[in-house]
């Protein structure tokens, strides 16, 4: 079965642990991964973001009694967070633990590796992630997920520019302006002002 709680953009102004987790799961039915599903936080708060995290995966997965991150990404990591009459035990691996997963352990029944999506990542690259966490032959480790999302953004964004500098060519040898003579512009003049994006931004 597969849990899927989305951001709708009518709730955004509420505080981080009032609103519904950003999470996907993979259906209970696939075959064993390195990743069991993919959460996108709001924050980097683990105070505020995991309360509505563990609130939605306790009946799912058993009570969560303990978390464990990578502390290269999480400012400040608290030993307790309470979460709806219980108490999860927060811990931090540095070498042990991918910088992009969360490690959960349920009480009775095991344990959970979400891959944790940068707050900062653009919804559609969001998208993206939480898909391929979930699909069926996905073998990448957290990081390798988050690597191929960057790689797959930039050759989409490098494409779109090549689109846009062939335009600004065609559009400069007569293209669109083929009627209106007057109105051409030397190539070099517009390939100048083609816009292009920093990699990596």
């Amino acid at each position: 079965m597969t849990a899927t709680i989305l951001l709708t953009p009518a709730v955004e102004e509420r505080t981080p642990s009032s609103l519904p987790p950003r999470l996907v799961l993979a259906p209970a039915d696939t075959a064993p991964a390195l990743i069991d599903g993919a959460w996108w936080p709001r924050s980097r708060d683990l105070k505020a973001e995991l309360p509505a995290l563990i609130e939605v995966l306790d009946p799912l997965w058993g009570r969560i009694t303990r978390v464990t991150v990578n502390p290269r990404f999480w400012p400040v990591i608290p030993r307790k967070v309470p979460v709806h009459g219980h108490v999860v035990h927060v811990g931090w691996f540095d070498a042990e633990q991918d910088p992009h997963k969360l490690l959960l352990l349920s009480y009775t029944v095991g344990r959970w590796d979400l891959l944790v999506i940068p707050p900062e990542t653009a919804p559609s690259t969001a998208a993206r992630l939480m898909a391929t966490a979930t699909d069926p032959s996905r073998s990448l480790t957290a990081t390798g997920l988050i690597h191929e999302a960057e790689r797959f953004r930039t050759a989409a964004e490098a494409a779109a520019d090549s689109d846009s500098f062939r335009e600004a060519v065609w559009d400069s040898e007569g293209g669109h302006d083929a009627r209106h003579p007057a109105s051409r512009t030397p190539a070099e003049a517009v390939i100048c002002h083609v816009p292009t994006r920093a990699v990596g931004v």
